[in-house]
């Protein structure tokens, strides 16, 4: 068995704070409530912090320091782009030398093992603050001469920021998502309310204490911590915001594009994902086979992108499921510090619960354990799981299940497989595994989603775009397209004449 009771082989990683505080206007502040949210260790299910419980009112005073901070254009908007890029720069280079403090933080309240916050985690968010910041002083329109009868003008277009931005940000990738978000933003120009998932708030009050060291100024960058449904829906109504950008479940992102219809302010949305893995007959299994693994079980399952629906050729479907069982056996499930954890837990009981009423479901429904299906008695881990004898109406084959199982099918005709793989409401990633470059190009053209890879499911990369199809959501973070989402683009004619 995968399965080790959450038991520390080394000590837990040490917080600096029991209890923390929001940041509000460049003050550390609790809730105007004086109420706290408890913070849980996934690992074993105690409370390790205590955070400001903020309200609506905590919420109206974020919003009104951004929006001050952003019409104060001397204080960020207005300042050299080079400066902005240096502050950017200079946070990358604190998230450097902290890594140890973030990544033991990250684990412990996200479960994650303390190897892939070092080893991932930190670097990525990292990168992601050092490739924004050199995009700072790159934000350029484009001129011409343009002529109206006999009248000759000059006429070029301006990037501007679009103004203060609310950043909602989940609870599998706290650190990383907040990087995704922050980085582009901060370097448009914006002023930013920053709400980290409630379950996971402390790498984001870490990053806001190395982005004031690192100089941005008072009320450019605002963090309150709470629930969702009071200060995540309020930033999303609000009037004096501009621009909300949220990456979390479909169901919330349709509340936060219903509410930001009262001023129509932009709305970008990275959402849930039922990507498929796609391995065909003459694919390089000692490759496949590892990739699919890696494709479902990395971070425990919770992954937006995860390749949760395979596809397997029925010349092959054999072999590559006893490898990936295989896998599934030998990883090791444990705490965030034992050296041989290979998957931390899921986020919470009620995750975990949830998981594992899909994975009833599947059985429920026709389907069998090839491997998996057990859970701890402490902490809220669940091993690697592998649905074989899956079909494309099962509820866990439908729904995102944001977890380690695997609902595994086969197929013989490509045109079919591509029809499945595409019918889903989602379309955030997916990946195709052939030595056949004309079937991988078809493959990859054909797939609706927003990130494809042949031969490898394709993470994340900061260079690249990255968002989904139908309900995974709107817009694309990363790359160049990732500042897009934060600027304005302003037209102006210049009479020469």
């Amino acid at each position: 068995m995968s399965l080790l009771h959450p038991v520390e082989t080394t000590p837990a990683p040490e917080l600096p704070r029991s209890s923390w505080q929001m940041l509000v206007n460049g003050a550390w502040v609790g809730s105007s409530s004086g109420e706290e949210l408890a913070v849980e260790d996934p690992g074993t299910g105690e409370v390790i912090a205590r955070v400001p419980s903020a309200t609506i009112d905590d919420a109206d005073r974020a919003v009104a320091a951004a929006r001050a901070a952003f019409d104060d254009t001397r204080r960020w908007v207005g300042l050299p782009p080079q400066r902005r890029a240096e502050v950017l720069f200079r946070a990358a280079d604190l998230l450097d030398e902290r890594a140890s403090l973030f990544a033991g933080v990250e684990s412990r309240n996200q479960g994650m093992p303390l190897s892939m916050a070092l080893g991932r985690a930190l670097p990525d968010a990292a990168r992601t603050f050092r490739y924004y910041a050199g995009w700072a002083d790159k934000v350029t329109g484009r001129s011409s001469e343009s002529w109206n009868g006999d009248r000759r003008f000059h006429t070029y277009t301006r990037r501007e920021p679009v103004g203060v931005a609310a950043l909602v940000v989940p609870w599998n990738a706290p650190l990383g998502m907040a990087a995704w978000k922050l980085a582009p933003a901060l370097a448009a120009g914006c002023t930013c309310i920053l709400k980290p998932a409630e379950e996971t708030p402390l790498t984001a009050l870490l990053l806001a204490e190395v982005l004031q060291e690192a100089g941005v100024p008072d009320g450019v960058l605002n963090v309150i911590t709470g629930v969702g449904s009071v200060v995540g829906a309020r930033l999303a109504e609000h009037p004096d915001v501009d621009k909300v950008a949220f990456t979390g479940s479909t169901e919330v992102g349709r509340a936060i594009a219903r509410a930001a219809t009262g001023n129509l302010k932009k709305v970008s949305l990275e959402l849930g994902g039922k990507s498929p893995v796609i391995v065909f007959g003459d694919a390089d299994l000692e490759r496949a086979i590892p990739g699919a693994a890696a494709a479902i079980f990395t971070n425990s399952g919770q992954v937006c992108t995860a390749g949760s629906r395979l596809f397997v050729h029925e010349s092959v479907h054999d072999e590559v499921v006893a490898g990936i069982v295989d896998i599934a056996e030998r990883t090791t499930v444990g705490y965030c510090t034992d050296p041989r954890a290979q998957m931390g837990p899921l986020i919470s009981r009620r995750q975990r619960d949830t998981v594992m009423g899909y994975v009833q479901s599947g059985l429920a429904e026709g389907g069998s354990l090839a491997t998996g299906g057990s859970t701890s008695e402490r902490g809220y881990f669940v091993e690697p799981t592998v649905l074989v004898g899956a079909t494309p109406r099962m509820t866990a084959v439908r729904e995102e299940i944001f977890g380690p199982v695997l609902a595994v099918m086969s197929f013989t005709d490509t045109d079919d497989v591509i029809t499945q793989a595409n019918d889903s409401p989602y379309g955030l990633a997916g990946s195709v595994w052939t030595r056949d470059a004309s079937t991988a190009r078809t493959v990859a053209w054909s797939l609706r989603a927003g990130r494809v890879g042949i031969n490898v499911h394709a993470w994340p990369e900061v260079t690249m775009p990255t968002g989904g199809y139908k309900q995974s959501g709107w817009g694309r973070e990363l790359g160049p397209e990732g500042l897009d989402l934060f600027l304005e683009t302003k037209s102006v004619f210049d009479a020469l004449d």
